[in-house]
């Protein structure tokens, strides 16, 4: 029951951007599920690119899966090292329940900040879960993500990759996830939302009433 609302969400979000000429890539309204827990945070692997994204609220840091989700993890990167997510902003907040639902942020659609699609990778082929902290990539059908993130707040089963899930079942592409200053992502979450804002006409009631920018977004070399 809980993919379906996922799957039919997702669908009927990527047609109200089908319309737009550069939409922000979304992902589906989350739908929190019964004795969802978190995991605890991976422990710190020195083989592993991390990113440290400062923001106007504060910073935190994302370990890259560059081994696991070698496709998604390197366009992120790609964004970071072009300084492609400096002065962007955190544009949606999809606050489902206490504590659930994610934060997204990127390049708003702009085709001018925009690297091409990339290949879709889905959690059954990486392992890289959307577990609480993940960072995934947002997308419309497989194959079209390009620059918007969003990170997870609560654990996520839903978007992961289901071949048993009728229709799109390829979930979403998480690489990653927040290893540090997570009290500054529930931070954001927490934001005051604008109830009349949208993004390009969608998102409506999801909108941080105080823009969150993203000031800075480098990699940590070892």
């Amino acid at each position: 029951m809980v993919h379906s609302i996922v799957t039919s969400l997702a669908l009927m979000t990527g047609a109200s951007y089908l319309a737009a000429q550069t939409p922000p890539q979304p992902l589906p309204q989350a739908v929190p599920l019964p004795f969802a827990t978190s995991a605890p945070a991976p422990a710190a692997d020195p083989t592993l690119p991390r990113v440290v994204i400062d923001t106007s609220e504060g910073r935190f840091v994302v370990q890259v899966e560059a081994k696991k989700a070698p496709v998604t993890a390197a366009n992120f990167l790609r964004y970071v090292d072009g300084k492609r997510l400096d002065g962007r902003r955190v544009y949606r907040v999809s606050h489902v329940a206490d504590r659930f639902g994610f934060i997204q942020f990127g390049m708003n659609g702009d085709p001018k900040l925009s690297l091409p699609p990339i290949k879709h990778e889905p959690t059954t082929l990486t392992g890289v879960k959307h577990l609480e902290g993940a960072i995934s990539t947002a997308r419309l059908a497989p194959g079209t993500a390009r620059g918007e993130f969003t990170i997870m707040v609560g654990d996520q089963p839903g978007l992961d990759a289901d071949p048993a899930r009728a229709g799109d079942n390829l979930g979403y592409a998480a690489f990653g996830r927040v290893v540090e200053g997570f009290d500054v992502v529930l931070r954001i979450f927490d934001k005051p939302i604008d109830p009349a804002a949208s993004v390009r006409g969608s998102f409506k009631g999801e909108v941080p009433a105080v823009p969150v920018r993203i000031l800075t977004a480098r990699r940590v070399r070892p």
